[in-house]
């Protein structure tokens, strides 16, 4: 590792900012993210205030060093060169198609920063490469727009549809709509371009239309999808029980759709009867697959049940880091601020993937790169027990530090020392870096989902009333006296 004595005090004390720091420097270089959108943008164009400055602002809203776009503005006024007011319109006025190439250019680079910290990961279905796509509805913003101040109802600002590599544990695409009323069918069309033949896709019911499935299926890849009440088809005899798996019962049949052509489609559903219903009260969960039949019905259930990462991944993107900025009303300024989420949530992944390694290293196990993502699958499913770094920790040690390191280190020592470094030389500096890093403050809680309390039933709430805390306690009190 060859870093300059200026940042000799901040490896020393704060390893993993300046991992993050040198990570965000290798991908969102200021040079790169404005020739990014020169290239991209039809619309808009470069003038005072360049799009790298809005995506330095907008970052630190989204790791929570700042607490709003305007103070990171006020921080960094002198530098900005603009008024408060050109930054918000600019932002207004990004385009979709500069936020989802924005995501796809840095997890392609920084998904090969993983693959060269070690061996890859064992796919979750061996001999296909595993896709798994799922919507996000980005929540109501604040009705700061003329038209919105006078609406009661909640202003929506768009959706995303993204694509998740579980192998790397990054999300490597996006698809977004302005439109908060439309479908996430409406991104078919679009995502159907995004499959590749020998990828396996792992989609919610949302995605169980024929039109997609077949267009899955004419690629040369595989589906494993929700089958959707309204898809309607015909069971072909009698389903045959497989065995179990972890949620149930698998059983398999074949299960033949009719095709625009007016002929039959048949492919394999598997039904797993469910040890407890759903929270939709479901007691029968039904899939559909073209998978050839080597692969085992339970198999493909399994498969199915890993679906919960893109979701775990949502929620890290909400609560760990901030891709919900409800400040921001303009719908591409809002699609941007959740892109920009995603890539940082990528960055955090790499420099995971690295802490990881450097566990493995120290505790004597063979050196090998799991995903990114390292839980991958529950604890209680694992057949050793792993370690996993809380990306709450880690966040909060990022968003700590970052202010006081950045006022101490100019900006041109970052681009000198990470600016121009390739994917081998970058993964060899992360390798160091995770080698100095205090690990055990980073881990996260252990959880074992097989003791799980019950879930309380809670009285239902009348519409407006309430209850007095204060005196709740104080029969508590007595009671216990």
């Amino acid at each position: 590792m060859l870093l300059t004595k200026v940042f000799a005090e901040f490896v020393a004390e704060s390893p993993v900012c300046v991992m993050y720091r040198g990570l965000v420097e290798h991908v969102f270089s200021a040079s790169r993210l404005d020739a990014l959108f020169e290239k991209t943008a039809q619309r808009q164009y470069c003038s005072e205030l360049l799009f790298s400055t809005c995506t330095d602002l907008l970052s630190l809203v989204v790791l929570g060093a700042q607490k709003s776009l305007h103070s990171a503005y006020v921080r960094q006024q002198d530098k900005v060169g603009v008024s408060v007011k050109a930054v918000y319109d600019k932002l207004a006025g990004i385009e979709t198609n500069v936020s989802e190439v924005l995501v796809r250019d840095t997890a392609t680079d920084l998904a090969a920063v993983i693959e060269q910290l070690g061996p890859p990961p064992a796919s979750l279905l061996p001999g296909y490469e595993v896709r798994i796509v799922d919507g996000n509805h980005l929540p109501a913003t604040h009705h700061r727009l003329k038209e919105l101040r006078q609406a009661g109802a909640a202003p929506l600002p768009g959706h995303a549809a993204a694509i998740w590599n579980p192998q790397l544990g990054l999300i490597e695409d996006v698809l977004l709509c302005e439109d908060g009323h439309a479908s996430e069918r409406t991104l078919l069309p679009r995502l159907l371009e995004k499959v590749r033949p020998g990828q396996c896709w792992i989609e919610d019911r949302n995605y169980c239309t024929v039109a997609f499935l077949r267009g899955i299926d004419e690629r040369n890849a595989h589906f494993v999808v929700r089958h959707h009440a309204r898809l309607s088809g015909t069971p072909v005899g009698r389903r045959k029980k497989v065995g179990r798996v972890d949620s149930g019962i698998a059983h398999e049949q074949a299960y033949e759709l009719p095709t625009p052509e007016g002929g039959v489609w048949t492919i394999r559903r598997i039904t797993i009867v469910l040890d407890e219903p759903t929270r939709d009260g479901d007691g029968e969960v039904h899939l559909l697959t073209n998978l050839p039949a080597k692969v085992s019905a339970q198999c493909v259930a399994q498969l199915y049940q890993n679906r919960w990462q893109i979701e775990a991944a949502f929620r890290e993107l909400a609560t760990t880091l901030r891709s919900e900025i409800n400040s921001l009303g303009y719908p591409p300024a809002a699609l941007f601020g959740f892109c920009l989420a995603v890539a940082v949530y990528n960055i955090m992944n790499t420099l995971r993937a690295a802490l990881q390694i450097a566990d493995a290293a120290s505790s004597g196990k063979p050196k090998k790169a799991p995903p990114a993502d390292s839980s991958q699958e529950p604890a209680h499913k694992r057949k050793e027990p792993s370690r996993r770094f809380s990306p709450y920790y880690l966040a909060e040690e990022i968003s700590g530090v970052y202010r006081g390191m950045m006022i101490a280190i100019d900006g041109k020592h970052w681009t000198a020392a990470f600016g121009q470094l390739d994917s081998r030389q970058m993964a060899h500096i992360l390798l160091g870096l995770a080698k100095r890093v205090r690990l055990s403050s980073f881990y996260a809680n252990s959880y074992d989902p097989r003791h799980r309390e019950p879930k309380k039933k809670l009285q239902r709430r009348k519409k407006g009333s309430h209850v007095s805390t204060h005196k709740l306690l104080l029969e508590r009190r007595k009671t216990t006296a």
